[in-house]
């Protein structure tokens, strides 16, 4: 890991704190608070989504960043249900097919290296009927699209490491199989190029091959 890395998962928490608090943290608890089951939260970084998990019997965090996974460890208090840190990467979670309730992703489809696979491997692990909870930034439209475009990879090598401010996130999903139950977006002028964000929970189709 680069120490560009180590610097964004050190500064994180304090540079997002404003829009955690006025936007992202009441979405959060609105999409996972009623979760149940075996949970699985995939990119869990520095541990925001910990104490909105409310109903869950097993919560198991995912996150290969060892700068992040340190700081998800440090916070593993604040979960009021069980929960367990794993190593793994979305594209090879550490379960077996249909053992999971639900898998979380929240601000992590934009920068995992491969979103088709990581989405193919969210499905394989879901029960039928399993819930897919997603709270993500997307391409927007028109004239932000563009600048999206011309500027997704100085964004991934500047401001975030890996992360992707264009890709057609409810497309994806849609394209590996799933249905939404539920979507809204969300507007966010304050996280400036990484807007808009869409809020939802879709369900694995029975029809897809």
């Amino acid at each position: 890991m680069s120490v560009h890395h180590r610097l964004f998962a050190a500064t994180y928490d304090a540079l997002s704190a404003s829009v955690e608090r006025r936007e992202l943290a009441p979405r959060r608890a609105r999409l996972l608070s009623g979760l149940t089951g075996t949970v699985v939260d995939v990119g869990a970084g520095t541990g925001a989504n910990l104490r909105h998990f409310r109903h869950a019997e097993r919560v198991i965090l995912v996150e290969p960043d060892r700068y992040m996974r340190a700081r998800l460890s440090s916070r593993l208090g604040e979960s009021s249900v069980p929960v367990e840190v794993s190593c793994a990467d979305a594209e090879h979670l550490p379960l077996p097919d249909g053992a999971a309730d639900a898998v979380v992703f929240t601000l992590v489809l934009c920068s995992v290296p491969d979103q088709r696979l990581a989405l193919l491997e969210a499905r394989r692990v879901l029960k039928p009927g399993g819930t897919l909870a997603v709270l993500e930034h997307v391409r927007g439209q028109g004239r932000a699209a563009r600048w999206q475009d011309r500027l997704d990879g100085l964004w991934g090598r500047c401001v975030a490491p890996g992360c992707h401010i264009n890709r057609t996130t409810v497309a994806s999903i849609g394209e590996a199989g799933f249905e939404f139950t539920e979507i809204s977006r969300l507007e966010a002028p304050a996280v400036a190029l990484a807007t808009p964000i869409i809020a939802g929970t879709a369900k694995p189709s029975p029809t897809f091959r």
